[in-house]
């Protein structure tokens, strides 16, 4: 088995986009109930796999040999798992609730590489 990272995506352009804040209160609510459950029933069925069950992710400083700023990215959450192959790790995001009922743009995976030289 494998390591890999997702990176779930989204940003004020996905909301807008979605039409997410135009909904009216009562079935933005009703969504975020059934994405909540939908995203914790996720969770459970790979619940073998989770290395680190990750979160969503604040606001990003970057450092640099500038010193530190405030940026912005569309990363939204992230999430540690393992699976056999880059394919069957991208597979368990399909119809993921991060876009199918919230307004994600998508989840990014990518392997952990082990570090040169250890």
């Amino acid at each position: 088995m494998k390591t890999y990272l997702a990176i779930f995506t989204g940003n004020a352009a996905s909301r807008k986009k979605s039409g997410w804040d135009d909904l009216p209160d009562a079935e933005r609510r009703a969504r975020e109930k059934s994405g909540i459950e939908a995203w914790g029933a996720w969770m459970a069925k790979n619940a073998d796999d989770l290395v680190f069950p990750g979160g969503p992710l604040g606001r990003t400083k970057e450092t640099s040999k500038q010193g530190i700023k405030d940026i912005s990215n569309s990363m939204a959450g992230f999430v540690v798992f393992t699976a056999p192959s880059h394919e069957a790790a991208a597979k368990k995001f399909e119809g993921h609730p991060h876009f199918t009922i919230f307004p994600g743009d998508g989840v990014e995976i990518m392997e952990v590489l082990p570090i040169p030289g250890r």
